[in-house]
């Protein structure tokens, strides 16, 4: 993205009296992405594909017609995404959670323990009961 097409959307903005903080409340989009789209940075994002939509809403809330900025900006609006590489090694199998995912079991086993005590005392209870 260029920094002209930034400087766009900066203008228009100021242009509406509004700051970044209340187009964030407006759009949800972070102040971080909305200062990094008017400075043309957009290797911030996460992906391309977060910041080919958060230009289009964030133009779309401007009142920019998308159309006519993708033929002034046509690279803007054409982000294609990057390779990314990704690793799927023994790493990538390891459990996720707390430290002690391990012991999970361990309240399960007190509940099971306490069921079959209670059910053990009522059949005593019964017999017991049964005799009299």
């Amino acid at each position: 993205m260029s920094e002209k097409l930034g400087g766009h959307f900066r203008a228009k903005r100021e242009e509406m009296n509004l700051t970044l903080k209340e187009v964030e409340n407006a759009t949800s989009i972070r102040t971080l992405y909305l200062q990094a789209i008017e400075e043309g940075r957009v290797q911030q994002f996460l992906s391309p594909v977060y910041a080919l939509g958060f230009i289009r809403q964030y133009a779309q809330f401007l009142g920019l017609e998308q159309e006519k900025l993708s033929k002034e900006f046509p690279d803007a609006f054409r982000l294609s995404p990057e390779r990314q590489e990704f690793s799927y090694g023994i790493g990538t199998l390891e459990k996720r959670g707390n430290p002690q995912g391990g012991i999970r079991w361990m309240p399960n086993l007190m509940w099971g323990a306490l069921l079959l005590m209670l059910g053990v005392s009522a059949w005593y209870f019964g017999k017991w009961i049964g005799a009299f």
